[in-house]
């Protein structure tokens, strides 16, 4: 006779063999990128307010010329890429959920209706209780014109695109915080 197994939790099995993909500063010993470095920190959190302190964080985004290093993105073949900038980036959560990335703002990137977007950086998020890693988007405080012609927060509703904008902070740092239920939750996209 077959019984079901017990329901359980997924993961976290993100640091199992993946830490060696970590990349926190997607700017490291490469000092001409012709773009501003940012850093951008914050922290995930679920719906009770309590930290996610096993999660893991990644990002991918265009270069300053709003090319994609990657073969699909059609720019690319004709745009040689500054040597050595990926665009992508992962950190794991530490205790308090929060976590900490220095990279470059990105250009725009075209959009599926033709015009161009605002720069943003492509943001996937795992944890353990996920079968499907989250999808969002972060985009820059200081670009109010391009973000209000975005593509695509021009469809998310106009009380909730603050979830999806950095702070600007005293000291230069963008802040941004991950809401995963509740008040101030953060919009998550279907890919």
């Amino acid at each position: 006779m077959l019984y079901p197994t017990t329901s359980q939790t997924v993961g976290p099995y993100l640091h199992i063999g993946l830490s060696g993909l970590n990349c926190a500063d997607l700017t490291a010993g490469q000092p001409d990128l012709d773009a501003p470095r940012v850093v951008i920190e914050g922290r995930i959190i679920d719906g009770q307010g309590n930290p996610v302190p096993d999660g893991m964080i990644e990002i991918w985004q265009a270069d300053a010329r709003g090319v994609y290093r990657h073969p699909d993105d059609p720019r690319h073949a004709d745009n040689a890429a500054p040597a050595g900038f990926t665009g992508f980036g992962r950190v794991p959560t530490e205790a308090d959920g929060s976590f900490r990335f220095t990279t470059i703002k990105p250009g725009g990137v075209p959009a599926p209706d033709g015009s161009l977007q605002a720069p943003h950086l492509l943001v996937s998020l795992f944890m353990r209780g996920l079968l499907k890693h989250l999808s969002t988007r972060l985009y820059f405080p200081d670009e109010a014109q391009a973000n209000e012609q975005d593509w695509v927060l021009r469809q998310t509703p106009a009380a909730r695109r603050s979830t999806l904008i950095a702070q600007a902070s005293d000291n230069g740092v963008l802040r941004w915080n991950v809401v995963l239920q509740g008040a101030g939750e953060t919009v998550f996209f279907d890919l």
